[in-house]
């Protein structure tokens, strides 16, 4: 072994907890740069392998009723290779056992091509039992993350109300589809009160009065075919039929929520382990800077011997890579544990047919490849100067610091300062770089744990926002066809009901100087309450008899301001164009929304005084008799629970942000241990002759390791303000980098948040200063006091 080589052994040696600590730091942003991304890799080719094996269908339509002929002349559209058309209808279900009933989207199946193993676009997975049989009883296959959800099991059998009949339904099977990864009507999943619900073709029709007709259909596309003429030409075709508006899979609810998870997580993947190599690369710096310090007159006999710098700043180099080589080692079993456990969640909510991990090999050659440039990097800059020094003038001890007084004392100030105080700020005057260096990495640790707490936060924002202020209904209800304003006096005398209000959504398309979008309108009653419109910054929003009121997101999308005309065009039963100024823009969360007076509305739309939903306050204690009498009503096509989807988000969310969140504290925690440990061994190593030199004076320990960790203590609460900053500028940064078109999320970080990381970095600072102290006890007073020649 040559003699650098023992060398290199022994430094590690003596370094031993220094470098487990800035390995486990390196370790921290390997497994989180390996461990996000092998996930983001391992979802990706389960949803492409999802959507190939399945055929996801490239181009998506709805529309209010359309002939079935139809479809020759839309499979002659230039570009589209394939067409599947379909009847789809929700309808509520009447799951026995549970209380409220739950809304199921029944979809056709073309039994005979299922038969013939050719079931086209968007094809199912059979997960469990059979398909249905088109006679006898009617029955049907169910998604399988309600049946897990709901406790459906083939042969079990339910009640739905299609088309105003209710219906005996038996559950023959579970399947998955890509069509239906992410499971909603337009909001967060919900396994347990929507789920999808697939039956016979023929039946379906036939209850719906659907024959020889469909109202969704699905286009595959040639290879390199551009989507937009294709979408031009279809909807002009589906236009006489109250179509809403074909999309291309991009814009596909389901897959664009895949999409946008799996940026958010490579997002994640990129941003915070680049945090923890950035400190990884700093305390190698000050670590290896204060070891040459140390060994000025090692690298001055090594010069005399011939070895030349670049041997020696390989030594050197040689270290910290061996240090980051450990933190790489570590990292990557870390990062499976990570890994796994994040892919777990995922699969609650993205039902792929495959879903395994694993490790790119190209991953691992980067992490190794990143940590080893970085703790090279780190290491150059700290040795540079000294390996060029001459033997001779490596031989001397480095020159003393000039002395003088510090700005304290020049103000004249000094002579009310303590001698331990003034010590510790000239300290902080002299070596201004390396305490700033230190305030910010543990600034990075507090700002880390905030990233990763206001998730929470703003969740919980969410929810007093969408289901507090916004809907003050305890219930949601959709009819099958519009109902008249007066149906309010029919929804009061159900049992239980305290009052109702009806209002009306339906899908428009705005245009506004060759700007257009494809959006909803709502019509609310004049001085509603039970679902109203609510303003991030100004709170409840009163419409006007006249004119529309838009989400700033909208507004922003084609350009408008208030006063400004637009034109609407109403997607559904009339289709009517008609012009309306914009009175008002509301900030908003989710979506590119339109509002208006139900009244105005109806009048803008020129068909009639109805209206399709309604919201109801309901008395608690008569809940049970209220769910009777709901599925007894034939006219009620869907209903939304209000306790019962805050249940269900508030514990997948909180569960899922809650892992996260964890993970990101035991991260950031290790980082911060890292960095005050660090920063107080390399204060003792530089420090210790002075203090074993006060105790030889009669100052008792404790007060020489005060004169030590003063100034690691005054560093940390330095941190803690800048760490508070930097954690909303984090937060500020990754909700951007996140952002979607459809999602407006405010930041919201509660006082408690802030408090909670700043209370983790201090115990964790006090722990490492702890640590530190038992070495300082320990000094041996003779061995520090010998002078080196």
């Amino acid at each position: 072994m040559k003699a650098l080589d023992i060398k290199l052994w022994r430094d590690l040696k003596r370094l031993r907890a220094q470098v487990a600590t800035i390995a486990l730091v390196v370790a921290i942003g390997v497994a989180g740069f390996v461990g996000l991304f092998s996930v983001h890799a391992s979802l990706l080719e389960a949803r492409d392998a999802f959507y190939r094996d399945n055929r996801l269908a490239d181009v998506f339509a709805s529309v209010r009723r359309a002939p079935l002929a139809l479809a020759a002349r839309i499979a002659a559209i230039d570009g589209v290779a394939e067409v599947k058309t379909e009847v789809v209808y929700d309808a509520q279900v009447d799951v026995e056992g549970v209380d409220a009933p739950v809304t199921g989207r029944f979809i056709g199946l073309d039994l005979a091509r299922v038969r013939a193993g050719s079931q086209g676009l968007n094809a199912l997975t059979l997960k469990s039992g059979r398909w249905p049989e088109a006679d006898g009883a009617l029955e049907a296959v169910v998604s399988d993350r309600f049946a897990v959800a709901r406790g459906l099991k083939p042969g079990d059998t339910v009640h739905a109300i299609l088309n105003g009949r209710r219906e005996r339904v038996r559950v023959v099977g579970t399947a998955a589809t890509p069509e239906y990864v992410f499971a909603t009507r337009g909001g967060a999943p919900d396994d347990e009160t929507f789920g999808i619900w697939w039956i016979d073709d023929q039946r379906m029709a036939h209850a719906f009065d659907m024959q020889g007709a469909f109202n969704q259909l699905a286009l595959r596309l040639h290879a390199g075919v551009p989507l937009p003429p294709v979408l031009d030409a279809l909807d002009r075709l589906l236009e006489p039929y109250g179509a809403i508006g074909a999309v291309g899979r991009d814009k596909q609810m389901s897959a664009t929520i895949v999409r946008d998870e799996l940026s958010q997580l490579k997002v994640l993947g990129t941003v915070l382990p680049s945090i923890f190599l950035a400190v990884a690369m700093f305390i190698l710096n000050v670590v290896l800077g204060r070891q040459v310090a140390t060994q000025r007159s090692q690298i001055a006999s090594l010069k005399a011997l011939g070895y030349r710098n670049g041997e020696i700043a390989w030594h050197y180099i040689k270290l910290a890579i061996v240090i980051a080589g450990l933190g790489v080692g570590a990292g990557l079993a870390l990062s499976v544990w990570i890994g796994q456990l994040m892919l777990g969640l995922y699969d609650e909510v993205f039902r792929f047919n495959r879903l395994a991990y694993h490790t790119a090999p190209w991953l691992i050659g980067a992490a190794a490849l990143i940590a080893s440039s970085t703790a090279a990097l780190g290491a150059w800059a700290a040795i540079r100067a000294v390996v060029r020094l001459k033997p001779a003038q490596a031989m001397l001890p480095p020159a003393p610091p000039a002395y003088k007084p510090t700005l304290i004392e020049r103000l004249g100030f000094g002579r009310h300062v303590g001698a331990g105080a003034l010590m510790v700020i000239r300290n902080f005057e002299r070596r201004p770089l390396r305490a700033a260096f230190t305030v910010t990495g543990i600034a990075l640790a507090v700002a880390l744990q905030i990233a990763g707490a206001f998730w929470l936060d703003a969740i919980a924002h969410i929810v007093d926002v969408q289901y507090r202020q916004v809907q003050q209904a305890d219930v949601l209800v959709d009819f099958h066809n519009p109902v008249p304003v007066t149906v309010t006096r029919e929804l009061q005398r159900l049992p239980g009901v305290i009052d109702a209000e009806v209002y009306r959504s339906e899908p428009v398309r705005v245009h506004r100087r060759g700007r257009s979008e494809d959006t909803v309108m709502t019509g609310f009653t004049p001085g509603a309450q039970l679902l109203r419109l609510v303003d991030e910054q100004r709170g409840p929003v009163a419409l006007p008899p006249d004119g529309v009121v838009m989400s700033a997101l909208l507004a922003e999308a084609i350009g408008a301001r208030v006063g400004d005309r637009i034109t609407v065009e109403f997607r559904l039963w009339h289709r009517t164009r008609a012009e309306a100024e914009v009175v008002d823009v509301v900030h908003m969360m989710f979506g590119k929304q339109l509002y208006m007076n139900l009244d105005a509305m109806n009048r803008l739309a020129r068909d009639g005084d109805g209206a399709g939903d309604a919201a109801l306050q309901v008395d608690p204690h008569a809940l049970p008799a209220f769910w009777a009498a709901v599925k007894a009503a034939p006219g009620i096509s869907a209903v939304f629970d209000k306790q019962a989807s805050m249940t269900t988000f508030d514990e997948r969310t909180s569960r899922n942000i809650g892992v996260f969140s964890g993970i990101q504290t035991l991260f950031a925690v290790a980082m911060a241990v890292g960095i005050i440990y660090n920063a107080a061994r390399i204060a003792l190593s530089e420090r210790a002759w002075e203090l074993a030199s006060l105790r030889v004076l009669g100052m008792t320990r404790g007060e020489v390791s005060v004169l030590l960790l003063a100034e690691l203590g005054a560093e940390l609460l330095l941190a803690l303000p800048v760490g508070a900053l930097l954690g909303w500028a984090l937060a500020h940064l990754l909700m951007q980098l996140m952002s979607h078109e459809n999602i407006d999320f405010p930041v919201v970080i509660e006082p408690s948040t802030y408090a909670l990381a700043a209370l983790i970095v201090l115990a964790a600072g006090v722990a490492s200063a702890l640590i530190v102290r038992r070495q300082v006890d320990r000094l041996d007073l003779v061995a520090v006091l010998k002078v080196r020649e």
